[in-house]
């Protein structure tokens, strides 16, 4: 099969509400777990309904009495995933057999406490294959099928899985035969054959372990019920240990945040009374100065208002230089021959002096007022200043 690429992911699961999420742990997954190949497939539920999902097809490495078996599973991924938990099954080839138990049920469905208690971000892909690995490798979910009949017919286990922890999702339809996905098997690599049921029954001899189930004469024993009491016991304690385990993590994890929250809120606190107070001496000192100013302002307005209304206006406007005085003499003078040309015209209009006498005064003054900018236009450039006209 050809590598599959992050971008080839992304297009399968384009459909998927957390498509990056989901492209991100199956390559996480698939990276160190080779044999397992992302498929997009139908997935038939438990009302018949049908669902175009990507599954993680192969098998998994487990070490079982020191040697290692490759474990077929099939990971259906929904369309909320990572936000909801995969949907796992066991597929066994033509030549195994589903071992019922605790975590796997006859139709080979995978029932884990770490599916139970799936929470993004803590639960992945990554972290649920090993759990597989390590509970597979205690109980192993297949073995080999026997070649010969035996006289008896093999014990299976009958009853449900233990539902302590099913988690609350859409299971595999029941009713199906070992391989219960219905799609054509995974032709999976070479290894060591699979324990077969005698062999597991043998490895089970050797370990001492109280009978569970009635005696011969049909009654329980007492070692029995308490065995089975103990059992339950400890699995209920180890389970409630954990609940309170994670659920202490969870609220010490949001303790955290809010710890964060509130130094990153104090220090911005800090900052703004600090950029506060440096705008409160700001705003001091500029009334200060508003004062200052207006105490001069109201003194300057008393001393106008004191002097005579007869003052000179000549007097009120000194210069500092007399180059200065000079240029303002002669721009007064220029502006008094611009308003006599005005007026001699308003004269002309009403008919007060004639054309002739127009025009001999304007020559005059026009030439005076040619001569009069030029020689402000001289001392404005001797004084530094910019061109008047």
């Amino acid at each position: 099969m050809a590598v599959v690429t992050e971008s080839s992911l992304k297009k399968m699961l384009s459909k998927y509400k957390y498509r990056d999420l989901t492209v991100r742990e199956i390559t996480n997954v698939i990276s160190p777990y080779k044999d397992l190949k992302p498929v997009m497939d139908a997935y038939v539920f438990n009302d018949g309904s049908t669902k175009d999902l990507m599954s993680l097809t192969g098998t998994v490495p487990v070490s079982y009495r020191g040697n290692t078996y490759n474990i077929p599973v099939c990971l259906w991924l929904l369309d909320v995933y990572p936000y909801n938990p995969p949907i796992c099954f066991v597929k066994p080839t033509s030549a195994m057999m589903i071992k019922t138990g605790k975590h796997v049920d006859a139709n080979g469905k995978i029932y884990l406490p770490y599916l139970h208690e799936w929470k993004h971000p803590q639960s992945d892909l990554y972290g649920l294959i090993q759990v597989m690995v390590v509970v597979f490798g205690e109980e192993p979910p297949v073995f080999s099928r026997p070649q010969v009949q035996s006289s008896y017919p093999p014990y299976q286990p009958t009853g449900p899985p233990n539902t302590s922890y099913m988690p609350g999702m859409p299971s595999y339809p029941s009713g199906h035969s070992a391989n219960p996905s219905g799609y054509p098997s995974y032709p999976y690599p070479g290894g060591n054959s699979y324990p077969t049921a005698s062999t597991a029954q043998n490895y089970n001899a050797q370990t001492p372990i109280p009978t569970v189930g009635p005696s011969r004469d049909g009654t329980i024993g007492e070692d029995t019920i308490r065995a089975s009491l103990i059992s339950a016991v400890s699995d209920k304690l180890r389970w409630r240990m954990k609940e309170e385990m994670d659920r202490a993590q969870a609220e010490l994890n949001a303790l955290k945040r809010t710890e964060e929250d509130l130094k990153t809120g104090h220090q911005k606190l800090e900052q703004m009374v600090s950029r506060l107070d440096q705008e409160v001496t700001e705003v001091d000192r500029n009334i200060d100065l508003l004062k200052k100013k207006d105490e001069e302002l109201s003194s300057a307005l008393e001393k106008m208002t004191s002097q005579s209304e007869n003052n000179d206006i000549d007097d009120v406007i000194v210069p500092t230089a007399p180059l200065y005085k000079q240029i303002l003499n002669l721009y007064a003078e220029e502006n008094a021959i611009e308003d006599t040309i005005f007026y001699l015209g308003e004269a002309l209009r009403r008919g007060v002096i004639d054309l002739e006498v127009f025009l001999k005064h304007v020559r005059l003054l026009s030439c005076k007022q040619f001569q009069l900018r030029a020689l402000m236009q001289k001392a404005r450039k001797t004084a530094g200043l910019s061109d008047l006209y």
